[in-house]
């Protein structure tokens, strides 16, 4: 079965950086999109990144040039380098992929915090 599982996230201060992990399994990793989407207390879920199967990337107008979203389909890997984090990034991230024919998967999500 389709398996996102997130790591990496923590307690960082304002300006540090964190780079979170997807680990995918259960399907042709390198065929797909993969994105990772953010939800913070009182906030809508929004989408931060996302990396299609031949690599462009797409970015939330928040986060461009602070955050990187990258692939290793050797591994079954998908990573956000997070820099210059804010406050405002504060919230649970979540790794996404839709298959079609098979359905949208979500990992269970990492906690990032950035505060002093």
């Amino acid at each position: 079965q389709v398996q996102l599982v997130e790591s990496g996230g923590g307690l960082v201060q304002p300006g540090g950086s964190l780079r979170l992990s997807c680990a995918a399994s259960g399907f042709t990793f390198s065929s797909y999109a993969v994105s990772w989407y953010r939800l913070a207390p009182g906030k809508e879920r929004e989408l931060v990144a996302a990396i299609t199967s031949n690599g462009g990337t797409n970015y939330a107008d928040s986060v461009k040039g602070r955050f990187t979203i990258s692939r290793d389909s050797a591994k079954n890997m998908v990573y956000l380098q997070m820099n210059s984090l804010k406050p405002e990034d504060t919230a649970v991230y979540y790794c996404f992929t839709n298959i079609p024919r098979r359905g949208a998967y979500w990992g269970q999500g990492t906690q990032v915090t950035v505060s002093s």
